[in-house]
């Protein structure tokens, strides 16, 4: 599956900022986040932000299948896990899709990644 270009979001106004645009994106959680905020914050995250249920959006798991199984239990259908394969291939078959690395992407948390977001968007590899 070909993701649209992806966009790191740290909070609610990074997402806002990334669906502002009006241009095909992917909102990519934090690296780790769905350890630290878990599936409950990213979902309301999602939410408060108006995303379109079109728009695809992963949480990074890191390295916890147990996040990764709560977070398919909460409905989220993407996923970022850094597992073994036979970790990945046992989470992946309770449906979802499950990323071993998260997609290139621009952090909208790093200096100038806001100013660099259109640019991004329109010529992301």
């Amino acid at each position: 599956m070909k993701l649209p270009p992806a966009v790191i979001v740290h909070g609610l106004d990074d997402a806002r900022l990334a669906l502002s645009q009006a241009l095909p994106v992917t909102l990519l959680s934090a690296p780790w986040a769905g350890v630290y905020g878990g599936v409950g914050w990213w979902r309301a995250l999602l939410v408060a932000a108006e995303a379109p249920a079109s728009v695809i959006n992963i949480l990074d798991c890191g390295d916890s299948p147990g996040r990764a199984l709560s977070a398919l239990r909460g409905g989220q259908r993407h996923l970022v896990l850094r597992a073994p394969p036979a970790v990945l291939a046992g989470i992946t078959a309770r449906g979802g899709m499950v990323l071993p690395e998260p997609p290139a992407a621009l952090d909208l948390g790093v200096p100038g990644g806001a100013r660099r977001l259109a640019a991004w968007l329109a010529h992301a590899p």
